[in-house]
């Protein structure tokens, strides 16, 4: 006769069947406990989504209404739709800053006009001129001797119309403003030639 371990008898007693339903409740509770350590563990971190692409950003000098530097900063540039900007702008301010067209000449409000203050984008109301350097040039266009600062207009080039000339926008929303020309007074030399109706003029504060 075989000595029984302590702790076997009963296993070795149980009919087959019964010994069946044991080993099957053991190895389901096996699972049970397996399942539970897979619930219980954290679930992995979401991947994190890349920052949203910020926006493009230029680099302009700001100005008070007594025309004051506040510094140079960087901005949003101002981009809008076609449609926005019809809704915005008269007729000829769109064909003249979005489709570089001109303005005919002794036509445009500041051609002629001595008030002081400054003379800002009429697309994005950025600064761009002080009355300071605006003299008569006898074009019909208002014209002035230097830009309020290099940081707020763009010098590019124009092949329209058989010429070349030297094309002048506004840093912060690409409007067409006008030319520069080489043919001014001291102390620059230069001539920017605008068109009115890409300004709007505010009078100094």
């Amino acid at each position: 006769m075989r000595s029984r371990k302590p702790g076997s008898a009963d296993f070795e007693t149980l009919p087959r069947t019964g010994r069946r339903e044991f080993v099957g409740l053991g190895l389901a509770a096996v699972a049970a406990w397996a399942s539970g350590k897979v619930w219980a563990a954290d679930p992995p971190a979401p991947a994190m989504a890349p920052p949203a692409a910020a926006g493009p950003q230029v680099t302009i000098e700001l100005f008070s209404a007594a025309g004051t530097s506040g510094g140079i900063v960087r901005v949003a540039k101002v981009v809008k739709t076609e449609a926005e900007w019809r809704a915005q702008l008269t007729p000829l301010a769109f064909d003249v800053t979005r489709r570089s067209g001109t303005e005919a000449a002794f036509s445009g409000a500041y051609a002629e006009t001595h008030a002081d203050g400054i003379y800002r984008c009429i697309c994005c109301d950025t600064a761009l001129y002080d009355s300071r350097t605006k003299y008569d040039s006898g074009t019909g266009w208002p014209s002035f001797w230097r830009a309020i600062s290099a940081q707020n207009v763009v010098k590019s080039s124009d092949t329209s119309l058989w010429m070349q000339r030297d094309a002048i926008s506004c840093k912060r929303c690409d409007a067409h403003l006008g030319h520069v020309f080489d043919d001014g007074p001291r102390p620059t030399g230069l001539r920017y030639c605008m068109n009115s109706v890409a300004l709007q003029f505010a009078a100094r504060a």
